[in-house]
């Protein structure tokens, strides 16, 4: 009767703590997705400001509006027996259209919130000089049509390092101060060079030298038609890239993850286990491993906004078809709309990468509290 009493009184405490537990968390997540909100607004209003220099680049478009219709009133037979005045008028109301269908008649700041309004619903417009695959003009489509293939890669690489880093990590953790071990700690320092410092290497040797695989790309020329063909020639062109990137953080990951094994393995609790005879599998996954895994999981998500930072080179290396190479075109095209579509895209990944880091830290680690917890 009595134990019946105590589960009927403990049963609703439970309810109300674990109501309590996601009323926290809930909390939390609002907060960190307006702070990362804020912190998107200003970065892609500063890119808004910097592309447009100001509002500079607009008299350079009325200059190359002017042009243009200048171009196309001469070019025009129809056009070529008018008197000189009336041609300049024509041209000049062809201009003032074309002025006010921009919107370049009006302020910069007005226009600048309607930007950035615009950019953060990622109603991006039409690009001014660029265009997609399929001819498309609209700066969403272009996007769309090369976040698949950074995603493809970045993914890839950064999958790969994590695993490796981790199982390497453990086991070196196991025969610390080895050969091997020595080895690792020796080459940590070769990571302080970006991923497309080692590609132009991998370029020069196994491109040109040793020609095995192609240097650039992201499939044959022209495509393979069979599905099993096409997956075959865009790994084959995935190697040197994702070589480059597992090259450049494979150890200094496994030297910082390996360093974490090592001070938790010398704990009194692992020690206790141990003593117990419990297997060294068990003590590795449940006393050394699950402790370690918040500052594991931030080092990779902090890894993989680094390397979200150095798209734009390595991709261009390699002549991947990304979202890197794509903001590199649109800035030697100065397509002002590409620029600012790419650069909301990367912010919008950096910060839900960001997101995901502080959810996963508050869920792995218990001694974080989130806002409202007792102490």
């Amino acid at each position: 009767m009595r134990s019946r009493q105590a589960a009927a009184v403990t049963e609703p405490a439970a309810r109300r703590g674990l109501w309590r537990d996601l009323s926290r968390l809930l909390l939390f997540t609002v907060k960190r997705l307006l702070a990362l909100f804020v912190t998107v607004l200003v970065g892609v209003y500063l890119t808004i400001v910097i592309a447009n220099m100001g509002g500079q680049v607009d008299d350079l478009r009325r200059v190359q509006i002017r042009s243009e219709a200048a171009e196309a009133v001469r070019a025009d037979r129809a056009f070529q027996d008018l008197p000189p005045q009336q041609r300049n008028a024509l041209i000049e109301r062809q201009v003032a259209l074309e002025v006010e269908r921009l919107r370049l008649d009006e302020p910069f700041l007005v226009r600048s919130v309607d930007y950035l309004q615009q950019a953060l619903r990622l109603d991006l417009g039409r690009a001014e000089q660029m265009h997609s695959d399929r001819g498309s003009r609209d700066v969403y489509d272009i996007i769309v049509e090369r976040l698949p293939a950074t995603l493809l890669l970045f993914g890839t690489a950064n999958l790969l390092v994590f695993f490796v880093s981790v199982f390497v990590a453990l086991f070196l953790s196991r025969r610390y101060g080895s050969a091997l071990d020595r080895s690792v700690v020796a080459l940590a320092p070769t990571s302080a060079a970006p991923g497309w410092f080692y590609g132009i290497f991998l370029i020069l040797v196994f491109a040109f030298v040793a020609p095995l695989l192609p240097a650039g790309g992201m499939v044959a020329v022209p495509p393979p038609e069979t599905g099993w063909a096409y997956t075959a020639s865009v790994v084959r062109h995935m190697l040197l890239p994702v070589v480059a990137m597992f090259l450049s953080q494979i150890f200094i990951s496994i030297y910082s993850w390996r360093t974490f094994f090592l001070i938790h393995s010398s704990e009194d609790y692992v020690e206790m286990a141990r003593a117990k005879g419990l297997p060294s599998q068990l003590i590795e996954r449940r006393y050394i491993l699950r402790p370690t895994l918040s500052p594991i999981v931030t080092s990779f998500l902090l890894m993989l906004i680094g390397l979200w930072s150095g798209a734009i080179i390595l991709e261009q290396v390699f002549n991947w078809p990304g979202l890197g190479s794509l903001l590199f075109q649109a800035i030697g095209y100065r397509d002002t709309p590409v620029i600012i579509g790419g650069v909301v895209i990367f912010a919008y990944l950096l910060a839900a990468t960001v997101f995901v880091l502080d959810l996963l830290y508050a869920l792995l680690d218990p001694r974080v509290r989130l806002e409202g917890a007792q102490r």
